[in-house]
């Protein structure tokens, strides 16, 4: 018995879901250079436009220069570094929670939270469009794993209804590929009224959302006996790389505790959370980002909407495009490329059989030239196009 990896690619080629890698040849921004060609992009999620900034960049530098490159060790050991130790304390000021620990990764802040607060005997309710971390994180933690429909709370309900020992009910803040910001007043409802605790991943949120950007919780003005556990990653709107987790001092102790991806992983580089500082600083003080991107969200969905293209319900930077098939999809996007635009085409199994779409996201760094280069874009391509073979 041998592993039939070339069937299984095959297969993956025939179905039009086969992925390939893009190779950036610049720095991000609106515009790059990919697979040696320029393009106008409007596929990365930097927000706001933090990625290649100047200060940021030299505040890598010099952190380098002060602290050298690498972590060296865990946090547990003799890694968390003096810079680690300022990034978390001016994120649980940005949060205002109590603390906030470090993450090398999102992915790796969901596997730890989940894992470490649930267990056998526990149950973990999850949102049915919840990012693959979040779903392999429930499952992965050995308690009771169910999954409520999208943004439903009374389907939240019924299944908190049936829940067992502690209760973990876990969403994205912003749903990545359909743009659309969870319930969190009705959810938050939900899970206090059964004793379940409510974990937010405010990954797309923090940046674009809140009056400080402070994310989905700030724009909902919820606090932390609503929202126990709130997740956000460092490598979107920030610019940089990494991840936290901010709640109470009792929380944060736990995670250091319990949470495996933590406990075992060298620390990120601390000239990184030098860089974030930075970051951080210019997302908090530099308004008129946030203000430029949501004149771009609409201008684009007005524009969207007279050429006649089927948007998702999203005020967020993220602004898919419904396209149903997977082939099509693909063509659009090829087609996109070939005039110097790159947008992405979503396919499964990242969003359900049926539901392929471009996915559109803005950064406060475009212009508004650029926006109307897309949509002009946009609108040839699809006259080209055509109908689908069932609309002709």
């Amino acid at each position: 018995m041998s592993f039939d990896l070339a069937a299984r690619l095959a297969a993956r080629r025939a179905e039009n879901l086969y992925r390939q890698r893009p190779l950036l040849e610049s720095p991000q921004g609106p515009e790059v250079v990919v697979d040696g060609k320029p393009l106008l992009a409007f596929c990365n999620n930097d927000y706001l436009g933090l990625a290649n900034h100047p200060q940021v960049i030299e505040a890598w530098r010099a952190g380098a220069e002060k602290w050298g490159v690498g972590g060296g060790a865990s946090h547990l050991v003799i890694g968390h570094s003096t810079p680690h130790h300022a990034l978390e304390e001016a994120l649980a000021d940005l949060t205002g929670r109590p603390r906030v620990l470090l993450f090398t990764t999102g992915y790796m802040a969901n596997l730890g939270a989940v894992t470490a607060l649930v267990g056998q005997g526990d149950t973990v309710l999850e949102d049915r469009l919840n990012h693959a971390s979040l779903l392999d994180a429930g499952l992965l933690s050995g308690a009771r794993f169910s999954r409520y429909l999208h943004n439903d709370a009374a389907s939240l309900s019924s299944r908190l209804e049936k829940a067992t020992g502690n209760t973990l009910v876990v969403t994205d803040g912003v749903f990545s590929m359909d743009g659309d910001i969870a319930d969190l007043p009705a959810l938050a409802r939900e899970a206090k009224a059964k004793g379940a605790w409510l974990m937010v991943d405010d990954a797309h949120g923090f940046g674009p959302l809140g009056a400080n950007g402070g994310g989905c919780v700030e724009h909902f003005g919820l606090g932390m006996d609503d929202v126990p556990v709130l997740v956000g990653t460092l490598g979107k709107a920030f610019g940089t790389a990494g991840a936290f987790v901010a709640g109470s001092e009792e929380l944060i102790e736990t995670l250091i505790q319990f949470a495996r991806p933590y406990i075992y992983t060298t620390s990120q580089p601390p000239a990184l959370a030098c860089a974030t500082l930075k970051s951080l600083e210019l997302l908090r003080s530099e308004h008129w980002r946030r203000e430029h991107l949501q004149s771009l969200i609409r201008q684009f969905r007005h524009g969207a909407e007279q050429i006649g293209l089927e948007l998702m319900d999203s005020f967020t930077p993220i602004q898919p495009i419904m396209i149903g098939d997977a082939g099509r999809a693909v063509r659009l996007s090829q087609m996109l490329r070939e005039r110097g635009l790159m947008v992405t085409a979503i396919r499964p199994p990242t969003v359900p059989a049926g539901s392929a779409r471009l996915r559109v996201t803005l950064t406060a760094a475009h212009s508004e030239a650029q926006v109307q280069l897309l949509l002009e874009g946009l609108a040839d391509c699809f006259k080209q196009l055509g109908p689908e073979p069932n609309d002709a």
